[in-house]
């Protein structure tokens, strides 16, 4: 699966929703400039251990809640969200290589990250208050982008692991949108590398 080209993200970037703060502008930025992502060589496959890869299946025993996380945003995430299903890294692995695989959506927001392989990388959206806010906007703009009249579309939202919340606003905010397949991805980059699974970069980074 493939990263969306310059030219697509850069249509998906413009126009912005008329109040954005700076720190969606960066983003719009960041999205129009954004390069392909680069497919970097994966190191053998490890085993899972007790609460799978990098403790993505770990409870700390976080209620879940159908309002959007404020910062801090690094904390330890509840097993569960609204309107998405959860997968582990396995799960994710074997959606990817089915017939319809999930489109992934990095929203993590520093350039030149390690991110998921073919990812779509969408900094900024997993910020913001509430589902009428200029973020939200922002997300049906790039979502609709992403799967033009398919609100069945799946789509699988990560970040840095599973005490990132970011991807876990990302997903209740595409399934406020109306997107009926989505999924988090709790455990992000730290399980999939910790799976020894293939990598890349999002663009920016020196």
């Amino acid at each position: 699966m493939q990263g969306l080209s310059v030219k697509q993200i850069s249509a998906a970037a413009a126009p912005a929703p008329p109040r954005l703060g700076r720190a969606l502008v960066s983003a719009l930025r960041v999205l129009a400039l954004a390069a392909p992502l680069l497919t970097c060589a994966a190191p053998a496959q490890a085993a899972a251990g007790e609460y799978g890869y990098a403790d993505e299946s770990r409870d700390w025993g976080v209620a879940a809640s159908e309002r959007l996380r404020q910062p801090p945003y690094h904390a330890p995430t509840p097993t569960q969200v609204p309107g998405a299903q959860v997968v582990q890294t396995r799960q994710l692995q074997a959606m990817l290589a089915a017939p319809t695989p999930p489109v992934l959506i990095d929203v993590l927001s520093e350039p030149g990250h390690l991110t998921l392989a073919g990812a779509v990388w969408m900094p900024g959206i997993g910020r913001g208050e509430n589902f009428v806010d200029p973020v939200q906007s922002l997300v049906v703009q790039l979502l609709g982008q992403l799967a033009p009249g398919d609100k069945t579309k799946p789509m699988a939202f990560f970040c840095a692991g599973p005490d990132c919340w970011l991807s876990y606003n990302a997903a209740q905010r595409a399934s406020a949108a109306g997107y009926t397949n989505v999924y988090w991805y709790r455990g992000g980059v730290a399980a999939w590398t910790a799976a020894g699974l293939p990598t890349g970069r999002t663009a920016g980074g020196r």
